[in-house]
C-alpha cells in the first residue's frame, strides 16, 4: 500500500537502504574497477547512508515517545547533513550530493518525489569536475528522467518509475565506459544506487524491490585493475568550513593537481574529495580556503605504488574522550579516535582508525557503553577486510586505561586480549555529571544544576558540588575494595579539586594509591577503582 512521503517514509528509507547494502556491499566491492579498482565502493556507500541513517534517528530520538513524528523538512535536512559529514570515496561523495538535492526540494521547496530526483540529478553533475557517462552520475539522469514521466504529485509512482528507469540504465553501463566492458562488470557506484533508489520505492510504495543480481566477469581478480596506468597516488577527503567564493578557487586549485574532484555541500559546509599525487598540496588548498577538518588521505596500492609501509603485528584502537587522555593513549601506543561531548565517533571513523594503526591484528576499545553497537559494526568491518579484529566492551576510559596498562604486543594475541579484558573488568567506573533539568533517577529526584554522581552507569548520589559529591562517590567505591584509584579530570579544573580527592583517599583508605589524569572532556570527573 503506497505511504506518503513523509518523515516516517524518510527514516524507513534510511534504514532499508542500509540493510540494502549491507547485504550487496561485498559483491559492489568486487565490481569496483573505476575510477580506481580500490574495491571499497560498497563499503564507502554503506558507511556515508549509516552516517544519514544515524542523523535521522537523532531527529526522531529528540521527539517523545507518543508524540508526532518530526517534519519532512527537518528529517531530509538530517539525512544529508548526516550523509555530507559522513561520505567515503567518491561515490559515497556524489551519493550525499544527491541527497542534499532531494533535501532541496522535499524540505525547503515543498515539491515532490519527481522534482527531488530531478534537483538530485542536477546537483550532483554540477558536484563533480568532470562528469563521466557510464557512472552513477548516468543512473542518477536515467531515475529523475523516468521519474519525469508519471504523474504530477504521485510520489509512489514516481519513485517506481525511477528505481525501474536506474535499473536500465545501470544495465547499460558496461556499454558507456570502456573499462567497465573490458571487465564485464556495470559500475559499482550504480549499482549502489539502484540498491538506495530501491530501498526509497520500497518505503514509499509498501512493495518489496526486486533486487537486480550484479553482473560480473567470472574471474574479477583479473579485470579488477586499475583504469588508467600511472593514476594519482592517494585519494584525500576532508570536510572544509568555507565561503562559496572560496570553494569555487578551491574547485579550480584542486582541478590542476588531479582528477575524480567532487566538492558538494553549502551553506558553509562541504565535503572535498579529490585523487592526487601531492595529498599535502590538496591539504594545503583546503586550508587556505577555510578549515578543513577530519581529512583522511588512503593510499591506492592497488593503483600501482608499493604499500607505503609494512603492516605491524598487533596495535590497539581506543576511544578517548579528551586530548589529554589521546596523547596518554598514544605515548602508550595505541591509535586513537577522539569522542567530542555530544558528537560520538560513527563506525565509520573506528573504521578508519583501524586501517590507520595498519596492523594484522587490533585490539578495539569502545570506552563507552553507548558505543557497543558502533564498534561491533567497525570491527566487523574490518573483519571482512583481512585485520583481526578483537573488541574489549569497556565502557568508560579508565577501563580503558586499565586495559592499556597490561597491553603487551609481544604475548600471543588471545592471551593479550584475555588479559586487556580481565584488566578492564576488574575497573570498576564512575563519573560526575551536571543535572541539565529536573528529573528522576535511582537516587531520587535532581533539579537542574545538582550535580550527580554516577557508578557504573547508574545515579547513585545526589550533590550540590563537586569535590563533596566525588568523595561521596569515591567512598562508595571504595567500600568494596580497591587498591588503585584513577581520576580523570578536565584541563581547566581547578588544580585544587584533584590534591582535595586524593588527600581524601588517602585519608581513608591508607593502602590505595591514586593516579590523576588531566585531559578529559565531557565529564567534570572520571572515576576508575580496581
Amino acid at each position: 500500500m503506497p505511504q506518503p512521503l513523509d518523515a516516517l517514509a524518510v527514516r524507513t528509507w534510511c534504514s532499508l537502504a542500509l540493510d540494502a547494502l549491507g547485504r550487496e556491499r561485498e559483491e559492489i566491492d568486487a565490481i569496483n574497477v573505476y575510477p580506481v579498482a580500490d574495491g571499497d565502493t560498497g563499503t564507502n556507500l554503506y558507511l556515508t547512508v549509516e552516517s544519514a541513517a544515524t542523523a535521522v534517528e537523532a531527529v526522531f530520538a529528540a521527539y517523545e515517545t507518543g508524540s508526532a513524528a518530526p517534519a519532512l523538512a527537518d528529517t531530509v535536512r538530517a539525512m544529508a547533513h548526516g550523509a555530507l559529514i559522513g561520505a567515503r570515496g567518491n561515490s559515497g561523495t556524489i551519493l550525499a550530493q544527491l541527497l542534499r538535492g532531494m533535501a532541496e526540494v522535499l524540505g525547503e521547496r515543498g515539491g515532490g518525489a519527481a522534482e527531488a530526483l530531478r534537483r538530485a540529478a542536477e546537483s550532483a553533475r554540477e558536484a563533480v569536475a568532470h562528469p563521466v557517462e557510464g557512472t552513477i552520475l548516468s543512473v542518477a539522469s536515467a531515475a529523475a528522467q523516468a521519474a519525469h514521466g508519471t504523474a504530477h504529485g504521485d510520489d509512489a509512482a514516481a519513485v517506481a518509475a525511477a528505481y525501474s528507469g536506474a535499473r536500465r540504465a545501470l544495465a547499460e553501463t558496461p556499454g558507456q565506459l570502456e573499462v567497465l566492458g573490458r571487465a564485464g562488470v556495470v559500475d559499482a557506484g550504480g549499482q549502489g544506487l539502484v540498491a538506495v533508489l530501491g530501498a526509497l520505492a520500497e518505503a514509499v510504495t509498501g512493495e518489496a524491490s526486486v533486487r537486480p543480481a550484479v553482473r560480473a566477469h567470472p574471474s574479477l581478480a583479473t579485470a579488477a585493475e586499475p583504469c588508467v596506468d600511472g593514476g594519482p597516488a592517494f585519494e584525500v577527503i576532508y570536510l572544509l568550513e568555507a565561503d562559496d567564493a572560496a570553494v569555487a578557487r578551491l574547485r579550480a586549485r584542486l582541478d590542476t593537481l588531479g582528477d575524480s574532484l567532487v566538492v558538494v555541500g553549502g551553506d558553509g559546509l562541504w565535503n572535498v574529495h579529490v585523487h592526487v599525487d601531492d595529498a599535502g598540496a590538496a591539504v594545503e588548498a583546503g586550508v587556505e580556503a577555510g578549515r578543513p577538518y577530519r581529512i583522511r588521505i588512503t593510499h591506492f596500492a592497488a593503483a600501482g605504488h608499493p604499500e607505503p609501509r609494512e603492516r605491524v603485528q598487533r596495535a590497539v584502537v581506543a576511544v578517548v574522550p579528551g586530548e589529554g587522555l589521546a596523547g596518554l593513549c598514544t605515548d602508550a601506543g595505541a591509535t586513537t579516535v577522539l569522542a567530542r561531548p555530544g558528537e560520538p565517533p560513527a563506525s565509520g571513523e573506528l573504521v578508519d582508525a583501524i586501517r590507520r594503526a595498519h596492523a594484522r591484528e587490533v585490539v578495539l576499545l569502545p570506552n563507552d557503553a553507548e558505543l557497543r553497537h558502533t564498534a561491533a559494526a567497525a570491527a566487523e568491518q574490518a573483519r571482512t577486510e583481512g585485520v583481526r579484529v578483537a573488541l574489549i566492551p569497556t565502557r568508560s576510559a579508565v577501563q580503558g586505561i586499565a586495559a592499556l596498562a597490561v597491553h603487551e604486543p609481544g604475548r600471543r594475541f588471545d592471551e593479550d586480549v584475555v588479559a586487556m579484558t580481565s584488566a578492564a573488568g576488574a575497573t570498576r567506573y564512575g563519573e560526575l555529571a551536571v543535572a541539565e533539568r529536573q528529573s528522576f533517577t535511582s537516587a531520587g529526584v535532581c533539579q537542574a544544576g545538582d550535580v550527580l554522581g554516577l557508578i557504573e552507569g547508574d545515579v547513585a548520589v545526589i550533590g550540590a558540588d563537586l569535590a563533596t559529591t566525588a568523595e561521596t562517590v569515591l567512598d562508595r567505591m571504595l567500600s568494596a575494595g580497591g587498591e588503585l584509584v584513577t581520576l580523570v579530570l578536565p584541563e581547566d579544573a581547578p588544580p585544587e579539586l584533584g590534591e582535595r580527592l586524593e588527600a581524601h583517599v588517602r585519608a581513608g583508605h591508607l593502602a590505595v594509591d591514586t593516579v590523576i589524569y588531566h585531559g578529559g572532556a565531557g565529564a567534570p570527573l572520571l572515576v576508575g577503582v580496581e
